[in-house]
């Protein structure tokens, strides 16, 4: 038969068309399986495990001074000190990248070179420089609370791999959620084949919030070369990044939120009972330097950074980073009941895109008050969370965040951005590909509702222990809060004109902020807000916010908060922003300071979100100085016991209403109204060649930094400048001696992302430097003897 030519063309066009499909369909099947963004499984995902068990033994029943909670609640308290959704994995990446200076599985153990007899005099001297954390100092060294039921190592556990890991009192029971029975973890890789299972919940540890899970990669070479005692005392062998250990330390939500309770404190503060524990009290002694650097190297600029971050204060942006330092003091949680109500007055925000898909309270519970926040299409009224007012989209969707950035599906979420060093755009968290991918994600999303129930029943703050206050002098204070305190923080308000209601403003939020701003500051207010205050019941049910964004020049504080940009459109955090938030306008112009001459200079804020804070709740004020966002106002008491918390409340109140108290800088004094956070001793920054811009295949070393260097000129520098990798390539060609880091201050400066350095500055209400009338000595000695109630 004889073939048309035609036919034979078009014969040959398609199976060119078939050929390169096929090629493409065996392109994409690569693609699909090579490593990226939206194509990653979790462990828990590839297991594969689908169903997990909540956690419903009423273990905690004696913490919170006992509070009675209901199935749910109680599963939701569980969640908060138990559930790490598998973030294990992502701390132990974490332990590897750098190669052993960040090691959870150190902060939970209480190896003592004293008490470790194989050791020379000399190895014995350089270890306990190193070594000066345990459990009977825990509290002191690390600011981390121990765990009841447990007392110190003396030794290497050899049912533990040798590891100097605190004891379990025989008197106790065990620990329910340590069960693999009924709480089977995840098996992967060799865990719960050759290795044990464990738990879903993992193992206590003996420091609350921090759970021991079986490693799967702990098998074969990795058991041969495993040396319990080189892991304590050889600095070749614990810091290779190549070493595998015995167990993955989870972090629970506890592990910043839990704390003594202020009014049940234990006779020795490092054997407390469960009686003796807050679940929402807050971590206000933790350290980040010696959790995040354990052996506390001043040397090193990492080091020198977390040391800059104040006890009880975390940078939740370190990880994910914005290229801003930002640490911010880890408040309290009360009142939330009363901070759900006022949301519903003033917490009306509008959803659009990636935030649309969070789910919401009323997709869980059929009707009654919780149904009631979210209105479809896209309304929601919620809390703001965060110091900046950045969590937005409902308070279920705020607390799924706080899992994502404790390491929730870290296959996917280190994709998208490069982790503590910055330095390439970031791309935002994708909560279809997490349901698609992540079972951890999944399991988080069913537990997390009663977590919002728990957190409901968190009430009033433990009543105040201390010296009697002067009832007379704190009646004049609340004339004096009522005038000058209560526009940011009372979530009891007389009801505002529809002029200056902020719950429902249309058009720009700035224009709706200043008239509720004005009509704070008018008579009308103010007689209304009297009445109000001197109710016996005012401070009942108070949350003592009002959980507004007001704008940082009214603040007048250190500018970073306001600036951090993770959930600003397209970045990481842009699926838990509302729209609201994404369109701020900008909130106007501050002044900041050139940190080498003290010289003013002023910066226009960025809109989009930034340039805004929220007023932290004032409940729980007399045990929770120092003050500010970042913890910078006031002296840190390490001890919490009354007396010490009164003096560090008394100074925090003196630093905040006489400014002139405030800690000034050691190079500029009096030309900057403040301190600036500067480097304790001659330091070098290592840059792997990941976090530098570009395409370099080059670590970068920069050093010498001489002491007394503002921490911000290298912790703010923004890696996404094109300027950036030429400055750090010409730091590393010519930087030599610390004198000639001078000639780099300058153009670090003008690449800062928050050029704002000095951190106690800010919040003069009352002193006269607001621009209003100043409050004389004793009206500020009566406000403080009211605050005394807070």
């Amino acid at each position: 038969m004889k073939l048309s030519r035609v036919w034979i063309i078009r014969a040959a066009a398609v199976i060119g068309v078939l050929g390169v499909l096929a090629l493409a369909g065996t392109g994409y099947r690569r693609w699909k399986k090579r490593p990226g963004p939206g194509r990653m499984a979790d462990e828990a995902s590839r297991a594969p495990r689908t169903r997990f068990v909540a956690p419903d033994e009423d273990y905690y029943h004696a913490m919170d001074r006992g509070a009675k909670l209901d199935l749910e609640e109680n599963q939701g308290r569980n969640t908060w000190m138990v559930w790490s959704a598998g973030n294990d994995l992502f701390w132990d990446w974490l332990a590897h990248q750098s190669a052993g200076s960040f090691d959870l599985l150190k902060v939970v153990s209480s190896y003592d070179p004293d008490k470790d007899t194989r050791l020379s005099s000399d190895q014995r001297e350089r270890l306990r420089q190193i070594y000066n954390f345990r459990h009977d100092n825990r509290l002191a060294t690390l600011g981390a609370v121990n765990e009841p039921c447990y007392e110190q190592a003396v030794e290497g556990d050899p049912r533990r791999y040798g590891l100097w890991l605190d004891q379990r009192k025989l008197d106790c029971v065990p620990d329910p959620f340590a069960n693999e029975e009924k709480y089977p973890g995840v098996p992967i890789g060799l865990r719960g084949r050759l290795n044990p299972l464990g738990s879903q919940y993992g193992a206590p540890s003996g420091v609350i919030g921090l759970r021991l899970f079986p490693n799967p990669d702990f098998h074969d070479e990795a058991v041969l070369k495993w040396n319990a005692v080189r892991y304590y005392t050889d600095p070749s062998y614990y810091l290779s990044k190549d070493l595998v250990r015995p167990y993955r330390v989870g972090v629970t939500c506890a592990f910043c939120h839990a704390g003594l309770d202020p009014a049940s404190l234990p006779v020795d503060v490092n054997d407390p009972q469960w009686e003796n524990i807050s679940s929402t009290t807050g971590s206000q002694y933790l350290r980040m330097d010696r959790i995040g650097m354990w052996q506390g190297d001043p040397s090193q600029f990492a080091y020198q950074l977390l040391h800059a971050t104040r006890p009880g204060s975390v940078d939740m942006s370190l990880v994910a980073t914005d290229h801003i330092n930002n640490p911010t003091a880890i408040g309290a949680i009360f009142h939330v009941a009363a901070r759900m109500e006022m949301a519903r007055a003033t917490g009306k925000e509008t959803l659009a895109g990636a935030s649309l898909q969070n789910r919401q309270m009323s997709t869980y519970v059929a009707g009654g008050p919780l149904a009631a926040f979210f209105e479809e299409p896209a309304t929601v009224w919620t809390p703001r969370l965060g110091s900046a007012a950045m969590d937005s989209s409902g308070i279920l969707a705020g607390v799924n965040r706080a899992f994502a950035e404790l390491g929730i599906f870290s296959e996917e979420w280190l994709f998208h951005f490069n982790p503590l060093l910055g330095g390439r755009p970031q791309l935002p968290f994708d909560l279809g590909v997490a349901r698609r991918s992540s079972a951890y994600w999944n399991q988080t999303e069913t537990l997390t509702p009663n977590v919002v129930r728990f957190l409901m029943r968190a009430e009033a703050p433990p009543v105040r222990s201390g010296p009697p206050v002067d009832r007379t002098a704190s009646t004049r204070g609340k004339l004096v809060f009522a005038e000058r305190c209560a526009g940011c923080h009372s979530s009891k308000l007389p009801s505002p004109p529809a002029e200056a209601d902020l719950g429902n403003c249309t058009g720009n939020y700035l224009d709706c902020w200043n008239r509720y701003w004005n009509w704070t500051h008018s008579q009308e207010f103010r007689s209304r807000m009297e009445k109000l205050v001197m109710a016996d019941d005012f401070l009942d049910k108070n949350y003592l916010s009002t959980d507004l964004r007001v704008p940082l020049q009214v603040v007048g504080t250190n500018a970073c908060t306001a600036l951090a940009s993770n959930g600003t459109a397209g970045n990481l955090w842009d699926a838990f922003t509302s729209q609201t938030y994404k369109t701020l306008p900008s909130a106007g112009s501050i002044t900041y300071y050139d940190p080498e001459t003290g010289a003013k200079r002023e910066m226009k804020l960025p809109g989009g979100g930034r340039g805004y804070v929220r007023p932290p709740s004032l409940a729980g004020l007399w045990f929770s100085a120092p003050y500010l966002n970042n913890n910078s106002l006031g002296s840190f008491e390490p001890n919490p016991s009354p007396d010490a918390r009164q003096a560090a409340f008394q100074s925090g109140m003196e630093q905040l209403l006489w400014p002139e108290k405030r800690e000034r800088d050691e190079k500029l004094g009096d030309k900057i109204p403040g301190k600036i956070d500067r480097t304790t001793a001659v330091s070098r920054l290592q840059l792997p060649a990941r976090a530098v811009p570009g395409e370099s295949s080059e670590d970068l070393a920069i050093g010498p930094i001489p002491a007394g260097t503002p921490v911000g000129l290298l912790a703010n520098l923004d890696l996404l400048s094109p300027k950036a990798l030429p400055l750090l390539l010409r730091m590393k060609k010519e930087l030599k001696t610390e004198a000639d880091f001078a000639k780099f201050t300058g153009e670090l400066f003008e690449l800062s992302a928050c050029p704002d350095y000095v951190v106690n500055r800010g919040h003069y209400f009352g002193t006269g430097l607001d621009g209003d009338l100043a409050l004389t000595d004793q009206q500020k000695r009566d406000l403080i003897e009211f605050l005394k109630l807070f």
